[in-house]
């Protein structure tokens, strides 16, 4: 149950309204005091890997629209990983359970290249809709699933859609993990904190302004259509990058295969990685081993 309180927000006692924004709260910033062997900036590139889940869990059984995510597996996600291993980089997948059961060869391949493997979901599911016990179980069989395809402890979770509802923090904490990224409350890394106590998960935050998706996707009929080239968002994403540069900080990326996996598309994440690589002292990293390390290695 989320506790929903009585009456208009305009008529609750101070109490509620403070118990509200108390759940999953920004604690203490864990910026640390330094990145590993000198780096000036920590570097997360992650994908979340939802392939045919989106129109699954709205029940859309048209194959048109199961396609456009089928393109994720076939083209979007080749040209990642071909790119990732040129340059050397690890990064993070986050998976739907239902993505990793119709595409195990895939989950074992990034596994087995030294990517990290995260929690997405079940079937790309709102958690917000579900009931507490409908939630736990599908978060806790997603880790299971993944855990058993991919062959590597599943430490990290990203929710679908970052739809993270008053039970999460909760199922995260009963599984014991280290760390999420779907909140958007700072720039770096902090600590979750519930009701003021300090949780011990650290939370990587991602936002709107660093993902593909809010830029490029389609919807035939719900009049959505691109409205950004692929060379704004190069520079938005670069200025998002060079910022986290000037304050030593955290720069976190979140893709989709089936979105920045086409050929119009994968040449601005190259000239961003170039980029990167050029003004130096980036660690490349995955979000697991920036949680960790944040975690180790926090400032206050």
């Amino acid at each position: 149950m989320s506790g929903h309180p009585e009456g208009e927000p305009w008529q609750w006692p101070e109490t509620t309204w403070r118990r509200i924004v108390g759940r999953a709260r920004a604690g203490r910033s864990l910026a640390p005091t330094a990145w590993p062997n000198g780096a000036r900036c920590a570097v997360a590139l992650s994908f979340d890997a939802d392939h045919e889940t989106n129109p699954l869990r709205d029940g859309d059984e048209s194959p048109m629209r199961i396609s456009q995510g089928q393109y994720g597996p076939r083209q979007g996600m080749p040209r990642i990983r071909r790119l990732l291993a040129r340059e050397s980089i690890p990064a993070s997948f986050y998976y739907p359970a239902v993505s990793a059961l119709l595409h195990p060869d895939e989950v074992r391949g990034v596994a087995a290249e030294g990517h990290e493997i995260g929690i997405h979901s079940w079937i790309h599911e709102a958690n917000t809709s579900l009931p507490r016990e409908a939630e736990r179980d599908l978060t806790f069989r997603s880790r299971d699933v993944l855990a058993k395809i991919s062959g590597v402890d599943i430490v990290g979770i990203r929710t679908a859609s970052w739809d993270f509802s008053v039970n999460t923090l909760d199922i995260i904490r009963e599984m014991g993990l280290l760390y999420d990224s779907s909140l958007m409350g700072d720039d770096d890394a902090y600590e979750l904190t519930d009701q003021g106590e300090p949780t011990g998960i650290v939370e990587l935050p991602p936002e709107w302004i660093r993902d593909d998706a809010v830029y490029f996707n389609m919807l035939r009929f719900a009049n959505l259509r691109p409205y950004t080239p692929p060379s704004a968002v190069e520079e938005i994403f670069t200025a998002e990058f060079d910022g986290a540069w000037e304050e030593k900080g955290m720069f976190l990326l979140t893709m989709h295969p089936h979105i920045i996996g086409h050929r119009s598309r994968m040449p601005l994440l190259e000239r961003l990685i170039a980029h990167m690589k050029a003004k130096g002292g980036c660690w490349f990293a995955t979000h697991a081993q920036i949680a960790a390390w944040c975690r180790d290695h926090a400032a206050s």
